[in-house]
Order: structure tokens, then C-alpha cells, then sequence
């Protein structure tokens, strides 16, 4: 996700300063600082973990809405770092298990999470609400509300948002 979006800001600029990828770009230098700060600050594994469990992004109006983005639980990185972040959360390796189950069944659609309503109240509902009230299924969903909290934040929504801007079909 990070290099696909920082190629795609600097082809950008480039194209715009007509430049050609070897030249040495001022603002491009200023604009990838600015960028590099902004992750390395939100990229996080309990970010990367809140994102990933935010139902709204797994929905096709988000995806309609967002066409050149990754949903969470298909983009590598970010799986790679919700995987890190669940071994920190469960260490236990039966728990982790059962969690990764109720997660496939999440991300999956799968079970309870293929219910009209829940289907429906992903795009709808606020994440928090969501998960308490469709995440009855889950043991573990005391723990997926809570961090469902970190997504839903300002700072993190700011930045997420900040990241689909730079890629909005208007802006481009």
C-alpha cells in the first residue's frame, strides 16, 4: 500500500514539474518528507489491527468509493502487521487460533457476519455499535470494539482520509 501510494504521488509531481524519474525533484523531496512522517507516525500494528476491523471497509460502497485502494484485509502489509499485533494481543496459541477464526469469519462474510442486517449495517453503523451489536457471535469481540476505537478516532480517520484524498479519482 505505502509504495504503490508514494509512486503514484511522485509520478504525479513529476509529470506536473515535467520532470523525468532521474531528475531531482524540490518538492517532491518536501512532499515525501511530509508523507514519510504521516505513516511512519499512523502505521502501527494496533492501527493496522483497528483498520483491518473496521466493517465499513469491507463493504462495496466503500469500495465503489474508494476504487484504488486495497481493502484491509486483502492488502499485505497491512495483514502482515494485524498478524504481528494479534501474536502481541494473544499469545496464547489456542486463543490466537480462535481468533483468527472469528476474523475469517469477519472478513469472510461467513456465519452470523452473512446476516442481511449485519451485511447491511456494516456501511450504516458506526464501527463501535457494529461490532456490539453483530459480534455476539465472537468471544472475542469485547476486544474488537475496543480497538475498533483506534480506526474510528479523528487522528487516524484524518489520516486515512488524508491518504484517500491523494488517490480521489477528482483530484487526479
Amino acid at each position: 500500500m505505502w509504495d504503490n501510494m508514494i509512486s503514484k504521488v511522485k509520478k504525479t509531481i513529476y509529470k506536473h514539474e515535467k520532470k523525468v524519474d532521474c531528475e531531482e525533484s524540490s518538492f517532491w523531496g518536501v512532499v515525501h518528507k511530509v508523507l514519510d512522517d504521516r505513516w511512519s507516525k499512523s502505521n502501527t500494528h494496533l492501527h493496522c489491527l483497528a483498520h483491518s476491523l473496521n466493517p465499513r471497509c469491507s463493504t462495496k460502497e466503500w469500495q465503489s468509493r474508494h476504487p484504488n485502494l486495497t481493502p484491509p484485509q486483502s492488502d499485505v502489509e497491512i495483514s502482515r502487521m494485524t498478524k504481528i499485533c494479534l501474536k502481541r494481543l494473544f499469545p496464547n496459541d489456542d486463543t490466537r487460533r480462535e481468533v483468527n477464526v472469528e476474523l475469517a469469519r469477519f472478513f469472510g462474510c461467513l456465519d452470523d457476519f452473512a446476516d442481511e442486517d449485519s451485511l447491511r449495517d456494516r456501511w450504516e453503523m458506526d464501527p463501535i455499535k457494529w461490532w456490539l451489536v453483530h459480534g455476539f457471535a465472537t468471544p472475542h469481540s469485547k476486544y474488537f470494539s475496543e480497538v475498533t476505537c483506534v480506526s474510528s478516532s479523528s487522528c487516524c480517520k484524518r489520516n486515512w482520509s488524508t491518504y484517500a484524498f491523494i488517490h480521489s479519482t477528482r483530484r487526479n
